[in-house]
């Protein structure tokens, strides 16, 4: 399953990120991986989360970071969640079209049986109405 959160910079999503992870991270049996683009909310996970920050590997585009999630998945079957914080910068995505990249992810999502939570810096009524019922929070 897919899950977006989506709102403008500074509005909460990765707070809402950090409480969702760790209490994901106590319920479940499973993985949990918490991917950002530095190690800054080390402190505010849960020692169970696996946090990557990605800018440590040559991760330079979704192409790639879809390459690096496969990766992730494929080394541990156990993974239930992957939460991606700052997508849209992680991706370098910002200012552009984000629907090929979401479509992909719920197909992967599909096929391997993993969540994906994102952040969206971006307000809902930019996102494609086809993703609307994958928003769980629009701030």
């Amino acid at each position: 399953m897919v899950k977006l959160v989506v709102g403008t910079k500074g509005k909460g999503k990765t707070k809402y990120l950090l409480d969702n992870a760790n209490s994901e991270a106590k319920s479940s049996d499973g993985v949990v991986i918490y991917l950002d683009k530095n190690t800054k909310h080390m402190f505010e996970l849960d020692r169970s989360i696996r946090l990557v920050n990605v800018n440590e590997y040559p991760v330079p585009d979704f192409d790639v970071l879809m390459g690096f999630i496969c990766g992730l998945i494929a080394g541990n079957n156990d993974i239930e969640a992957i939460y991606f914080d700052s997508f849209l910068t992680l991706t370098n995505l910002e200012g552009k079209d984000v629907t090929d990249s979401i479509n992909k992810l719920i197909i992967l999502s599909d096929k391997l049986n993993v969540d994906f939570i994102v952040s969206l810096s971006m307000d809902e009524s930019d996102l494609s109405d086809t993703f609307k019922e994958y928003v769980v929070l629009s701030l």
